[in-house]
């Protein structure tokens, strides 16, 4: 089985500008995906993304951040060290506005490139892939919310 990439796909009735802010900033974020997230959204920034009450902490670097098309950040490396391809997983979110909405293209790469054994590698794939099962769905339901609020 293939570990190399997960990607997900939604379209949402909200515009790239509105979901830019909703995957990059840390208040939406928290509603979403994270319990808590500190993070400011350009390249080289180095935030953290919270589970629980501080039960499970994850920092994260951004990578790019292009309002409002692109938002990726790398995460999953090793305590101490700084981020990079070879140690951590790259996320991006692709936003490319679809009619009256925008089209929302999650890709996680960096399984391989890690270096973990095949066995890691294929676990975390699959941890990751169950997890993005969950929160990519959360996070168009976020968006319905947010857009149809009065």
């Amino acid at each position: 089985m293939e570990h190399g990439s997960i990607e997900r796909e939604i379209h949402v009735d909200a515009s790239p500008e509105v979901v830019y802010e909703v995957v990059s900033s840390p208040g939406h974020i928290a509603e979403w995906w994270s319990d808590d997230a500190d993070l400011e959204a350009a390249p080289g920034a180095v935030g953290e993304l919270v589970w629980g009450d501080r039960a499970e902490v994850v920092p994260i670097t951004v990578v790019e951040a292009v309002p409002p098309r692109l938002f990726s950040f790398r995460w999953c490396h090793p305590e101490g060290e700084a981020a990079d391809a070879a140690n951590s997983l790259l996320v991006s979110f692709e936003l490319t506005p679809s009619g009256a909405g925008t089209r929302i293209r999650l890709v996680e790469t960096g399984f391989r490139e890690v270096g973990w054994a095949a066995a890691k590698a294929a676990e975390r794939h699959r941890e990751h892939s169950i997890g993005w099962d969950t929160f990519v769905p959360r996070l168009g339901e976020y968006l319905a919310r947010l857009v149809s609020a009065p």
